[in-house]
Order: structure tokens, then sequence, then C-alpha cells
């Protein structure tokens, strides 16, 4: 049975700017939901009691997506590990506790696969979390990530209330973080493949082996199954969204490099970690309530790498080139 989010129902996406909110702000507005509501870092501190008390006070949500957090690659996680694990925590803390006071309709709460234990079982399922030791690498951001999947599984079984938590694999798409020191794995091989180009390079490095295994999934695949999620009837805590399709990183260079057009050598610092040697997410809860990705991995880098170059200067949309 679907129940359907009214179409001027009050919509709250935190972090409505970044990768996942943002892609679920256009999903939305795609739908025709009329009341949509945002905050800017700078307009609403979520890590500020408060102002986040007054925030829900004032706007009253009846819907809210949580997809605001702290959030990096591996060398972010490993330098900043005390950020990672308290913002991430408070974040969590002020927008569902808020939201649990106001009693909102339903809370959907974003998540990640590094939840997952590093040797989990493959593909990893919804209950293999907590069965088994966390990837060093990232086990800060996953700790406070756990802490809200539980927050929002306490205030279920203690107040039933509908809060529920999604948890994607690998994203990229618009408003990405191309930040070298703080972005993943797959901004992070654009932006370095677009500016070892541009420089005439002769040689790009990549961290790692490369046979570590990986799952990708476009932000705007990810946003239809949110919506659709918090659209439909079902009793699931926790759900997985993955495409279902992984490719090891080696072979991912080699795509993104391709369609960068970069021609110098690769080549591979196995001094640096690989992280988990594979995350594949079993996603047979969602795929049970009709979504299917519809973005495929190669065309979706091409857009993507389309509008990076764009910010830095004209680009060939078919080629991919750099014209400027």
């Amino acid at each position: 049975m679907m129940i359907e989010m009214p179409r001027d129902a009050r919509i709250y996406v935190a972090g409505h700017r970044g990768l996942a909110g943002s892609a679920i702000w256009r999903e939305l507005g795609r739908q025709g939901y009329q009341h949509l509501i945002g905050r800017s870092h700078r307009e609403l501190d979520l890590t500020r009691a408060e102002d986040v008390r007054r925030f829900f006070d004032e706007e009253k949500p009846e819907y809210v997506f949580l997809a605001a957090a702290r959030v990096g690659g591996i060398q972010a996680n490993r330098s900043r590990p005390v950020e990672f694990l308290l913002e991430n925590l408070e974040i969590q803390n002020r927008v569902i506790s808020e939201s649990a006071r106001i009693r909102v309709r339903k809370f959907l709460f974003l998540g990640s696969s590094c939840i997952y234990p590093r040797l989990a079982p493959q593909p990893m399922r919804e209950d293999h979390l907590l069965t088994g030791p966390l990837e060093p690498t990232n086990q800060w951001y996953a700790l406070a990530k756990i802490a809200g999947i539980k927050l929002c599984d306490a205030y279920r079984q203690q107040a039933g209330h509908f809060f529920f938590s999604v948890m994607p694999t690998n994203l990229y798409g618009p408003n990405d973080n191309y930040d070298l020191e703080g972005s993943h794995v797959l901004p992070a091989l654009i932006r370095k493949f677009h500016e070892a180009k541009i420089r005439r390079a002769p040689t790009v490095t990549c961290w790692g082996t490369g046979s570590a295994l990986r799952e990708f999934l476009h932000a705007d695949d990810l946003a239809r199954a949110c919506v659709l999620l918090m659209s439909q009837a079902h009793d699931h805590s926790l759900v997985n969204v993955g495409s279902s399709q992984e490719i090891a990183i080696r072979d991912l260079v080699r795509r993104v490099q391709d369609i960068v057009g970069y021609e110098g050598e690769v080549l591979w610092d196995s001094s640096r970690p690989d992280g988990s040697p594979r995350k594949l997410m079993d996603s047979s809860r969602i795929r049970t309530l009709g979504w299917r990705p519809a973005i495929d991995l190669e065309a979706g880098i091409r857009q993507v790498y389309v509008d990076y170059a764009g910010s830095q200067g004209a680009v060939d949309c078919h080629e991919g080139k750099s014209v400027r």
C-alpha cells in the first residue's frame, strides 16, 4: 500500500547542497513536491542544539531526510578522526531528537556502506551489521553512522516513530567534493587526471594496489530510492541501496583515464592503503519495492566529468576533452 507524501507536505532536507542531499532535493522537485525546506551550514549549524531546536519549532517539518554529515575519503578519515566521530554524532543527535520531539510523520537517516565489517560476507546484507571489526581507515565515520542507525531504531522501539535508515554504496554525481585531501576515490581520480592532462604531466600516482573492488551509484539513483522509501509502506529499519555492479579500482582508474583523455603513465603507491578489499551491497530489499538503478557507471562518469571540467573551463561534451 502506498503512503503518499502530500505534494504540499513540509519536507526538510538536511544537507540539501551536498552530493546526496542535493540529489534528493532535485528528485522531490521533479516529482512536484511544493514545500521543500533547506538551510545552508551558514544559515543553520546543525551541531548547535539551541539553533536546531528553534529551526524545528519555526519550520515544523512533517518529513525529514537527514543527508547532512562530515564526509571524506581515506586520507580525511585518517587525519581528522575526532571531527568525523564528534561532528557526525552531534548532527545526528540534534536532528533525530528534534524530529522525534515534534513527531515528524516519517524520518530517513542516510548512512554509508562503511558501517559493515571490513570482512563482511559478500554481498553485504543489512543483518551483517555489527558482526565483525570495522575497516580501520574509516572506522570513526562508521561508528558515528552506526550510532545514528541505532538511535533511529531506539525511537522506533520506544516511541513508535517511523524512523528508518538507508545505506548507500559509494556515491558520485553533481555537487561532489573534489578536494584531494577530503574527497572519495572517484572525484579524486577525475580531478587528478584532469589536472595532469591540463599540465601535460607524464605520470599520475594512485593509492594502493588497485585490487580493491568497489560498487558505485549515481546520486540521482539514490535519490529516487529515498523518495520511494518515504512514500511506501514498509517495515524495514535499514535498507541497502546499491547498483549491484562492482569494479576493481585498477579498472576504474583506466576508465576515468580514458574518459578524461589523459595519455600519461599511471603509477601505484602500494605503501598507501587500499581500504576494505571488497564492498558489494545486497540491495534486495529496495529492489523488492520496485527500484532499479537507471544510470550506467560509464555514462555517469562522463556526465560528471563534463560538469567538473566545465567548471574549470570549456569542454567538448561529446569527447570529454578540454578546449579552453
